[in-house]
């Protein structure tokens, strides 16, 4: 079991390290349109100490160190460090002083129970094997009168494009079909909800949002392949079987013009009494 916990943990690295280049590019707008979202959410004062694990280049990182402010601190841990460059880079832009992102691993967080005014994990949850036990970690972080926040994908992750990609690759490269993708577990309300409580969060705001990315052509679509977590599976392929399931992935999205792809998601906010 550790081991396949470690696995996991080199093989989310790895992925994201790689997706560095194409993370932040226009097609994948919406990481810093769910972030900032799932901050709106908080309610941060002036001041807070927040922590948020997953970080990635900063989506929720950065608008919750604008609204803390000064004198506020914001603690950014990812496991990727091509991530956590980007994310110094635009806090250096836009003048933060009071964000520091740390190449860590969120399920050996080494800060004191009770510590932050919040938590926030967006779309990061569903990478440790036990979300519940890495959920009750979070939460016993929120000081008392604190907030937790957890957002993740809704049903129908990145559709039509999704079910054309995997399409290409059982097409191609059948053996890399995964068994399960792990944020399928927690695609509705009521999953997330039962997660929460199954690790003690007894009570939380949850609100599902529909959304959708605009492309400006199909081929925006396969950014969004190579800045995200598909980039593991594009990563295991020579030149010449990529540009096979490139074809086969973007062929159906030409033919019936697809100018966008659904990015649904799901909020949760709880606040420690």
């Amino acid at each position: 079991m550790e081991k396949g916990v470690e696995a996991a943990k080199l093989k989310a690295a790895a992925t994201y390290n790689a997706a560095a280049d194409h993370f932040d590019d226009a097609p994948l707008a919406f990481w810093d349109r769910y972030g900032r979202r799932t901050v709106e959410r908080l309610d941060l004062a002036e001041g807070a100490l927040v922590l948020d694990v997953g970080c990635g280049s900063g989506a929720s990182a950065l608008p919750a160190a604008e609204r803390v402010g000064a004198a506020g601190r914001v603690i950014g841990v990812d496991l990727a460090e091509g991530l956590l460059r980007l994310g110094r880079v635009k806090a250096h832009e836009r003048g933060f002083g009071n964000i520091e992102f740390r190449c860590g691993d969120m399920s050996a967080l080494a800060f004191e129970d009770g510590l932050f005014d919040a938590v926030v994990c967006v779309f990061a949850i569903f990478f440790v094997p036990d979300m519940e036990r890495q959920v009750a970690r979070l939460w016993r972080l929120v000081r008392p009168g604190g907030r937790l926040a957890i957002t993740t994908w809704g049903p129908r992750m990145f559709e039509p494009g999704s079910s054309a990609w995997w399409a290409a690759v059982q097409q191609v490269r059948p053996d890399l079909l995964p068994a399960v993708n792990p944020w399928e577990r927690i695609t509705t309300p009521d999953a997330l909800r039962q997660l929460l409580a199954d690790a003690g969060v007894a009570e939380a705001d949850i609100t599902a949002e529909d959304g959708r990315q605009e492309l400006r052509s199909p081929d925006d679509w396969w950014t969004v392949v190579l800045g995200s977590g598909y980039r593991w599976t594009v990563n295991q392929m020579d030149d010449e079987v990529i540009e096979r399931v490139r074809a086969a992935n973007l062929k159906p999205l030409w033919k019936n013009r697809v100018t966008s792809i659904e990015t649904n998601v799901i909020y949760a906010v709880a606040k420690k009494s």
